[in-house]
C-alpha cells in the first residue's frame, strides 16, 4: 500500500468520526472474540475455540441499544472465514452505527450525508471516480426498489426468482452490472422477505423487508434494515439459516443466546454495516481491495 493510499485512507476514517461525533452518535468498542455470530447461510465465521471472532459486530451493538443507548457507532475489525478476492479479505474493516426509534430510511439519509462529507474531506473535486466515471453524491441519488430492479434489468419478478433459488445469481449477473452504468448512487431497497436477515418486514406488504443496499457504480458498499425486535421470529430465521447450512453441507453455528434474551427489551430501531476498505476503494479509484490496506494476507 502506497504512502498516498494511506493517507487517503486515514483522511476517510477521521471524516467519518467527525460526521457521527458531530451528529451527537457515542463512538464505542465491543469485544471482537465472542461466544457466537448471528448465523447466516452464507458466512462462515473464523473460530478461536471455543468462541468466534466476529463477523460484525451488530450483536453486541444492539445488545447496547437494549440497555438504553440511543445513538452509537463502531470502526472495527471483522473476520470471514475463506473470503478473498478483488473486492473481499478474510479480515476487513467494517463501519456500523444504530439508531433508537428510527427505520432504514433515517439510515439512507445518513448514507447521503456521509458520502457528501467524505467526498469533500477526501478528494479534490468532492466527487468519486471509478474507472473513468465520476459519481457526484451532491446529485439526487436514485432509490429503486428490489423487485423494480428484477423486472427492469433481468426481467424476473424477484419474489419468484428467490422460490426458484436464482436470486443471488440474478442479482450478481443481471442486475449489478446495470446499477454499474448508473453515474448516481443508489439505494436498492425493500429484499424480499426471505432475503430480510435481521431485518423486520414490512407492515405495509409483508413479502418485502425494510432492508437497502447502498451501491456506487457497482460497488456494493453497505447494508442497512429496519431492526428486527421479535425474539422469537429471529429465533427462528436463526434456526432457519442454520438448516440450511447444514443441507449446503456447512456446520451448524451456535446461536447468540443472551442476545435473543435481551431482544424484546430493545426499542424499534435501525442499523447499517458499510465496508470501509471498499469506501477507501471507491475515494482512490482503486481497482482491488489490496490497493488500500497496509497488508494482503499473503504477504503476512
Amino acid at each position: 500500500m502506497s504512502h498516498a493510499a494511506l493517507t487517503v485512507r486515514a483522511q476517510v476514517l477521521q471524516a467519518i468520526r467527525q460526521y457521527f461525533v458531530e451528529r451527537g452518535f457515542l463512538e464505542v468498542e465491543t469485544p471482537l472474540l465472542i461466544p457466537a455470530n448471528a448465523p447466516e447461510e452464507y458466512i462462515d465465521p473464523v473460530t478461536a475455540l471455543p468462541w468466534q471472532l466476529q463477523t460484525s459486530p451488530e450483536i453486541c451493538m444492539k445488545r447496547l441499544l437494549c440497555r438504553g443507548h440511543q445513538l452509537i457507532f463502531q470502526i472495527s475489525h471483522c473476520w470471514r472465514a475463506n473470503e478473498r478476492g478483488s473486492r473481499h479479505l478474510s479480515e476487513f474493516t467494517m463501519l456500523e452505527w444504530y439508531r433508537a426509534g428510527a427505520d432504514y430510511r433515517e439510515l439512507m439519509d445518513d448514507c447521503i450525508g456521509l458520502l457528501r462529507q467524505i467526498a469533500v474531506c477526501c478528494t479534490s473535486d468532492g466527487k468519486f471516480t471509478r474507472f473513468g466515471k465520476k459519481i457526484d453524491p451532491t446529485a439526487n441519488w436514485l432509490r429503486i426498489g428490489v423487485q423494480e430492479a428484477f423486472l427492469r434489468f433481468a426481467q424476473v419478478d424477484a419474489l419468484a426468482s428467490v422460490q426458484n433459488g436464482c436470486f443471488d445469481e440474478l442479482l450478481v449477473s443481471q442486475v449489478e452490472p446495470e446499477l454499474e452504468k448508473i453515474d448516481v448512487p443508489v439505494l436498492l431497497t425493500d429484499y424480499p422477505a426471505p432475503m430480510a436477515a435481521l431485518a423486520r418486514l414490512k407492515s405495509d406488504d409483508p413479502r418485502f423487508a425494510e432492508r437497502f443496499e447502498l451501491y456506487l457504480a457497482g460497488l456494493e458498499l453497505a447494508n442497512g434494515f429496519s431492526e428486527l425486535i421479535d425474539p422469537e421470529e429471529q429465533r427462528d430465521r436463526f434456526n432457519e439459516a442454520n438448516h440450511k447450512r447444514q443441507l449446503a453441507g456447512r456446520s451448524v453455528l451456535p446461536l447468540p443466546e443472551r442476545f435473543l434474551t435481551e431482544l424484546s427489551t430493545m426499542p424499534p430501531s435501525a442499523g447499517i454495516a458499510l465496508g470501509v476498505d471498499r469506501l477507501v476503494m471507491l475515494v482512490t479509484d482503486a481497482a482491488t481491495i489490496d490497493e488500500v490496506v497496509a497488508f494482503r494476507p499473503e504477504e503476512l
